[in-house]
Formats: C-alpha cells, sequence, structure tokens
C-alpha cells in the first residue's frame, strides 16, 4: 500500500527550496509513495515540472501575511488528502502546514529549514518553537542552518543535515555567439553570471562595485544578473548612478539558466548569508569557477582554491582580483572548475538527497 506525502511550501517560484522541493517529489519511488503537492501563496513555473510529473499540486492563494481564510483552506485540504507524512518547506509552510496537520490528527510532520534567517522577530521565533514541538522532525540543508537554529533554543535532537541536491549539467545547444548576439554584446565578451532574488540579503550592489572595479582594467566583462525581487528598480537606479549600465545588465527571470550556465566565465555570489545556494551548485556542476562571499552555508560547498574563491562580505576588491586573475589564467579557471564539478557529482547529486529523504520517510512511516 503507497504511503501518501504532502508537500507543502510557500510558491511555485523557479527559486532555490521550490526547486529542491519539485527535484525530490519527482525523485521519490512513486511505487511506494503517493506524492501530492500544495502551494500556500501562488503557483509559479516549477507547476508545468510538476504536472509533466503527473504529481498532483494545488494552490491555496495565500493574500496576507495572517490569512484565516487560506488557514482554513489548507485544513480542509489536508483533511480531504488525509496524507500518512507532511513535509513542509521554509517559514510561511511552516506555520500554516504544522498547524492544519496537527489539527487533522497527522502523526508524522517534518518542518524544513532552508535558510539563516537573521531578519526574523520574536513572535516568528515564538512559531519557529511551537513547530519545533509538535515535529516528529526539522531538516536542515546545511550545517550553519542547523546550529543557527539550534541557537535560537529548537531541539537538537530533532535536527538531521540533509544538503541539496544537484543535477548533471546538460549541454548547452546554444552556442555562445548566439547569446552574446541575443544580448547585444560584443564577440570576445568574457561572461560573468551572478543568480537570486534581488533584495538585500544578496547584496547586489558589491557585484556592481566589483564590474566597476574590472571595468578599469579591461573592457571584455558583462555581468549578467539573473532573477527579480523588490530592489530591481532600486539597483537600476545605482548601476546607472555608478554609469556602468553597459556593462551590468538585468535580465530578470530566465527558465533557460541551464542553457546559459555552460557560457559563463566566472559566477559570483556576493550573499551575505545563505543555506546552501542553488546557484553555486549548479554553477559547479557545469564546471564554472566561482567567487563566492566567505559565509558557512557557501563554505560547505566551495574549498578556497580547490573548487572556486572565497572572498571576505563585502570585499568588492577582492571579487574583481580574483575574478581577473581567473579570466587571465584559463588553466587555473579550468582546474577549479573541473574540481567543483566532481565534487557535486560526488557528494551533492539529486539522487543522494532522495535516498536520504526516503530514508527519513521509512523511518518515520515505520
Amino acid at each position: 500500500m503507497k504511503r501518501r506525502i504532502l508537500q507543502i511550501i510557500p510558491t511555485l517560484d523557479r527559486a532555490g527550496a521550490e526547486k529542491q522541493m519539485v527535484l525530490l517529489a519527482r525523485g521519490l519511488p512513486h511505487d511506494e509513495f503517493d506524492v501530492h503537492v500544495c502551494a500556500i501563496t501562488r503557483g509559479g513555473p516549477l507547476a508545468a515540472d510538476l504536472a509533466e510529473a503527473g504529481i498532483p499540486f494545488r494552490v491555496i492563494g495565500k493574500r496576507w501575511k495572517i490569512d484565516p481564510r487560506a488557514y482554513w483552506r489548507l485544513n480542509g485540504h489536508v483533511g480531504r488528502l488525509r496524507p500518512d507524512l507532511i513535509h513542509t518547506w521554509m517559514f510561511t509552510a511552516n506555520a500554516y502546514g504544522q498547524a492544519a496537520g496537527s489539527a487533522r490528527g497527522v502523526r508524522r510532520l517534518v518542518a524544513g529549514y532552508r535558510c539563516v534567517d537573521p531578519w526574523k522577530n520574536w513572535l516568528q521565533f515564538a512559531i519557529d518553537h511551537r513547530v519545533g514541538r509538535h515535529c516528529s522532525r526539522l531538516l536542515a540543508n546545511s550545517r550553519c542552518v542547523r546550529d543557527f537554529y539550534i541557537r535560537h533554543d529548537l531541539p537538537a535532537e530533532k535536527f538531521l543535515v540533509i544538503p541539496n541536491g544537484v543535477a548533471p549539467a546538460e549541454p548547452s545547444n546554444t552556442t555562445r555567439r548566439q547569446w552574446l548576439a541575443e544580448w547585444g554584446l560584443p564577440e570576445g565578451s568574457r561572461l560573468i553570471g551572478l543568480l537570486g532574488r534581488l533584495w538585500p540579503q544578496k547584496r547586489v550592489k558589491d557585484a556592481i562595485w566589483a564590474a566597476d572595479l574590472l571595468k578599469v582594467i579591461r573592457d571584455d566583462v558583462h555581468l549578467l544578473v539573473i532573477g527579480d525581487g523588490p530592489h530591481r528598480q532600486r539597483l537600476l537606479r545605482f548601476r546607472d548612478q555608478v554609469v556602468i549600465r553597459d556593462k551590468v545588465h538585468f535580465l530578470g527571470h530566465r527558465s533557460d539558466v541551464p542553457r546559459m550556465m555552460p557560457h559563463f566565465d566566472v559566477l559570483w555570489s556576493t550573499s551575505g548569508y545563505e543555506g546552501q545556494s542553488n546557484g553555486i551548485m549548479e554553477a559547479m556542476a557545469a564546471g564554472v569557477p566561482v567567487v563566492a562571499t566567505d559565509i558557512p552555508g557557501t563554505r560547505d560547498l566551495v574549498i578556497h582554491e580547490t573548487t572556486g574563491c572565497l572572498v571576505g562580505v563585502g570585499d568588492r576588491a577582492a571579487i574583481a582580483r580574483h575574478t581577473n586573475k581567473l579570466l587571465d589564467d584559463p588553466e587555473l579557471a579550468g582546474r577549479l572548475g573541473a574540481a567543483g564539478r566532481k565534487r557535486m557529482q560526488s557528494e551533492f547529486g539529486v539522487e543522494k538527497m532522495v535516498e536520504r529523504h526516503v530514508a527519513l520517510y521509512r523511518e518515520l512511516l515505520g
């Protein structure tokens, strides 16, 4: 008899936790588990991936931070579905999903914590404490996320670390010349990618400053910022104030990042804090050398000067210096890229991530 698993997540946007949830939902053995997905706030482009895999999903449509109607819709959905286990992802899903699961008598509850969250206030941590008391297990995607929440008094004995998984990079069916023509860039341009939501955590201003420093010493570097978010207009104004519109390009949300990735010369991650960056993992899987801030979640992925380069948070000069060195030394860039690809294949494959979740589900379901 199949055991029914309900995955609850805030959205189906093309973002880090959402990608991991879809990889897991598609990878679980469907002869053993009946997998369902529920998005609390809205759908998104990843809904197509679920539909393609034949995984049923429901969008609740939460409109406000505290939305009783959304809770009752979710409560009713859980009651009709009667899952054997609920796995929630991130704060909103943890809060709403665990409450609905408890109210409906679901005994196996798993809550996922995906990022270091210094923005939370006392009320949000109080909700986390309640979730921690009622859950069977708490999942973190890196040691730094686990340690952060243990410091905030969530039960250490319930935490399990399951790192993110990344699929092997697929060859691009678009040539570099075609990409450059699409973006209106000259042949011979060197491409730096930066992926992520445009909000303060990502410190995109640091990347713009670093691109400006590179512009002083070379004329061929272009920074491609992929993603969107509440700070987009503010960052566009900042880029124009720095007078670097010709070198920094905001491409918005893209569904074709896997085809773009192999053509990047370097990937940047300038974040002030992370859980475990999918963008870094995808770049490493594609053999692209990474220059990233030296923060705990990233330190689990990038070994300095072995699989990439680490710099201090806000150290724009170091970002530019390491990048210039990689662009000038193809042998070094190739060596770091190859080592990064090997690390992703051996330690962070999707199959290993799915296997660890399967083992947990089997343990809890008996």
